[in-house]
């Protein structure tokens, strides 16, 4: 029986060497998720906007919540809200998808030379275009508003390597574990709406009361979400410190998870 390695090294030198098929299987993914709409891609711009104008109206407006004490600027609420949601729905794409990968993709199985670790790649590249499209919306209602964006804009990617990292260690432990028990993706999307409201998404960590503040920071979108406001839209860095401990944290969990699924591999054609 085949040996797959379980380095770290292995993480991205499978990416490389795959690069050209994961390249032709996100466009693939891409273009077949909209095949036969009449507007295509556009729905990925409409969707967001779309969720963003309910959140804003039920959160500023019914529930008159602010980012700011003082502050009653609806695009302000809007922008730091949606600055928020393109973490989250990054991260609930690629989560709540992981469990079915292996699943949808039995014909994969049972060929040995299809890297099937580059699966949940696939997935990541896909959510990343569709967060691209939802980046150039809120840069252009910026932009409307307030002007040039702040200089920080350009650490946006630095931002966000945190939950690259963390996404597929998920993903790889998900795909695994959903060959093995089929529930795993009901229990993922139960928990992946229970953490978007435990998230600082629609209200600030400060508004928190002090003695819960503190547990809101064990949840690992947190310092990825408040990041993403700092170089979005507030021009600073004021999380340097949980940015770092989280990119260690991600790092270690996407070996972990990548070690579980090159572990369990082996079975994959048995039980499927």
């Amino acid at each position: 029986m085949r040996n797959f390695s379980l380095s770290p090294q292995e993480m991205v030198a499978s990416l490389w060497r795959h690069r050209v098929l994961v390249g032709l299987m996100i466009q693939r993914e891409v273009v077949g998720r909209y095949r036969g709409a009449y507007l295509g891609i556009l729905w990925s711009f409409f969707h967001p906007l779309l969720m963003l104008l309910i959140y804003t109206f039920v959160f500023s407006v019914v529930f008159k919540a602010r980012w700011h004490a003082g502050s009653d600027s609806k695009t302000e609420f809007a922008l730091v809200l949606f600055a928020g949601l393109m973490v989250f729905n990054l991260f609930a794409e690629c989560i709540n998808r992981a469990p079915g990968l292996v699943i949808a993709n039995v014909n994969y199985v049972k060929k040995v030379v299809f890297p099937l670790e580059v699966l949940p790649w696939i997935v990541l590249g896909s959510a990343l275009i569709h967060t691209s499209i939802s980046l150039v919306v809120w840069l252009a209602v910026y932009v409307i508003f307030f002007g040039w964006p702040q200089v920080t804009v350009l650490l946006l990617p630095f931002a966000l390597v945190p939950l690259i990292f963390l996404v597929m260690g998920l993903s790889w432990f998900l795909a695994s574990l959903g060959v093995y028990l089929r529930d795993a993706a009901q229990i993922t999307s139960i928990l992946t709406t229970v953490l978007m409201f435990l998230s600082p998404i629609f209200y600030p960590a400060s508004a928190l009361p002090e003695n819960f503040r503190k547990w809101i920071y064990f949840n690992p979108l947190t310092p990825v979400i408040e990041t993403m406001r700092d170089v979005l839209y507030w021009g600073h860095l004021s999380h340097i410190v949980a940015w770092v401990s989280m990119l260690f944290v991600s790092m270690i969990t996407a070996w972990l998870g990548f070690a579980w699924f090159q572990k369990t591999r082996k079975g994959f054609a048995d039980v499927l």
